[in-house]
């Protein structure tokens, strides 16, 4: 059993578990965040209440991390897909990290909100990332057609379904468990 050491200003609905007192599998996994990741944000925090969520987590990403889709444009994927979901707290994080590490500049990280970007190819991408959440997969052959049409290849849209499925699993999460925001606040748009 995970421990539960909880910070007093923790409000999520699940316990945050500090990585100082984390034990077994917890502590293994919080410290691999660490490695990875250089902090550990509250999502791993609450989601390591199952140390094999975080592993899952964070192989996938690493998997895709390898892909062919870059840093900056799976950080567009991950902005879209927390505005497209209503999730502050990925949309938080990623606008962060899309700002700081993947350098997006603002009207980047604006645009992305709305499947834009002033690249067109990178737009195409947004654009099928929009049809898969939307659609919830449905729609495929007029979706895949379109990206293909708009020079979207076989590997990216594979690698875009993927993505949105990763971020999916984190936006639902921190939306059921109400994940403190330990990133500068960014609230989706009403839709």
């Amino acid at each position: 059993m995970a421990p539960t050491t909880r910070e007093a200003t923790d409000m999520s609905r699940l316990p945050q578990i500090d990585p100082e007192n984390a034990t077994g599998k917890a502590a293994v996994q919080l410290a691999e965040t660490q490695k990875a990741l250089g902090s550990v944000p509250n999502l791993m925090k609450v989601l390591v209440n199952s140390p094999a969520a975080v592993k899952g987590y964070l192989a996938m990403n690493g998997a895709l991390a390898a892909g062919v889709l870059p840093f900056p444009v799976r950080e567009r994927i991950s902005i879209l897909t927390a505005e497209l979901n209503g999730c502050t707290y990925c949309l938080s994080a990623h606008t962060f990290s899309g700002g700081k590490f993947a350098k997006l500049s603002d009207s980047e990280l604006a645009a992305a909100r709305e499947a834009k970007s002033q690249d067109a190819h990178i737009e195409a991408i947004l654009t099928l990332t929009r049809r898969v959440i939307e659609g919830r997969g449905q729609g495929g052959a007029q979706a895949i057609a379109d990206a293909r049409a708009a020079g979207v290849t076989d590997e990216e849209i594979a690698e875009v379904v993927a993505n949105v499925a990763a971020n999916i699993l984190t936006n639902y999460f921190n939306e059921l468990v109400d994940t403190d925001v330990d990133f500068p606040r960014v609230a989706p748009h009403a839709h």
